[in-house]
């Protein structure tokens, strides 16, 4: 088969396992109480359920970038976000609205000019031990910022998940071409040592980040969650791996234009995840069935009760 097709069936694969995995994550943050820990969720087996999910995406993106270039591996990923929509609008028993394919649409075309505008070849250069510490540094910063309380947490929550999903990438990238490309020095050294532990916490607090976000529904949040991860690779590419954008200046046209689209399909579908909200609140929850209750005439006593009646007499 040609190595081609391939790619993009491994990254049609992985868009379906990281679309159910959502999904999943989404109906378990629905039964799950705002205050609960994560310990809590690490006994339950949906939670693992999402984890397995994920992790199996994960591994069939690494493979499909082992037959096709990140230019076509990449974009192919925000499919996610057409799979999960409808996914999830299942899951709950009801239709995609109208407003949802659109939103959903404009999210995909901006991602999409988004991506192909910081396209590049094959990655040479690796991040170096501080590089990677202030990356980490920067990366956990902006994560407390944007999990602080405040307006809109699903979204903002969301935006950090994909920011340490993208970071973790990002990082990964490291990993990859240092064990890959022996001319670059040993292999274990301490660099490799603090990005391996940096990748790790960062790829399980962009799903822990993932889990609270879907609280308040789907569409939106992983519209973010799959705007803001290819957003924050692409950042750490262009600054610090030599990355280039397609086009030189000119590039940054259809660029800002895919960014607007992004955030006006973002927007779409946080107002109909609002409706959606709003309906079910207005719904209210289902009638309770009438209870039976039964009471038995004064005249049907029980020969005891007689008994005491006639001992109460004699009394007075």
């Amino acid at each position: 088969m040609n190595a081609t097709l391939i790619a993009v069936a491994l990254s049609l694969v992985s868009a379906a396992a990281y679309a159910s995995a959502a999904v999943a994550q989404a109906r378990l943050a629905g039964r799950t109480a705002p205050g609960t820990g994560t310990l809590r969720l690490l006994g339950r087996g949906a939670w693992w359920s999402a984890v397995g999910l994920n992790a199996g995406g994960a591994l069939l993106h690494v493979a499909a970038l082992n037959y096709g270039p990140l230019t076509l591996v990449q974009p192919l990923g925000a499919l996610t976000l057409v799979a999960a929509v409808p996914l999830g609008a299942r899951a709950a028993g009801r239709r995609v609205s109208t407003t949802e394919w659109r939103g959903t649409l404009l999210t995909l075309l901006g991602l999409g000019a988004l991506l192909m505008t910081a396209g590049g070849s094959a990655p040479h250069e690796t991040l170096t031990l501080v590089e990677a510490l202030a990356v980490g540094a920067g990366t956990m910063a902006v994560v407390a910022g944007l999990s602080r309380p405040g307006a809109r947490p699903g979204l903002r929550h969301a935006a950090a998940s994909g920011i340490t999903s993208g970071v973790a990438s990002a990082l990964t990238q490291t990993l990859t071409v240092a064990v890959t490309d022996h001319t670059t020095g040993p292999l274990f050294t301490w660099r490799l040592v603090v990005v391996a532990v940096l990748v790790s916490a960062f790829a399980m607090g962009g799903l822990l980040l993932s889990q609270t976000a879907y609280r308040g529904g789907l569409g939106a949040p992983l519209a973010v969650v799959t705007l803001a991860n290819p957003v924050a690779a692409a950042a750490i590419g262009l600054a610090l791996l030599g990355e280039r954008l397609q086009g030189g200046t000119i590039s940054l046209v259809p660029a800002l234009l895919g960014a607007a689209a992004a955030v006006r399909g973002v927007f779409l579908l946080s107002r109909a995840q609002a409706g959606t909200a709003s309906a079910a609140a207005a719904a209210g929850p289902a009638p309770a069935a009438p209870s039976r209750v039964v009471i038995r005439s004064p005249r049907a006593l029980r020969p005891e009760h007689g008994h005491l009646r006639r001992i109460r007499a004699g009394r007075s």
